[in-house]
């Protein structure tokens, strides 16, 4: 997976997950998205982190691997 589509996925589950107005529409699009994203980023996402913040400390985490 590269960074570019990491991120568009970040960006378009952020984008559903924000929509989402039943508890259907959260499962599908995190159904969408686990493989990519993972539970542990989906559920950020979820809680109102921003997929900018989230993409920035992923960068930052790189940095020092």
């Amino acid at each position: 997976m590269t960074t570019d589509e990491y991120e568009a996925s970040l960006k378009a589950a952020e984008q559903e997950l924000g929509q989402a107005q039943t508890a259907e529409d959260v499962r599908r699009a995190w159904r969408r998205h686990m493989g990519v994203l993972g539970h542990r980023t989906l559920g950020r996402l979820l809680l109102g982190r921003k997929a900018e913040e989230l993409l920035t400390r992923r960068a930052e985490r790189g940095e020092r691997e």
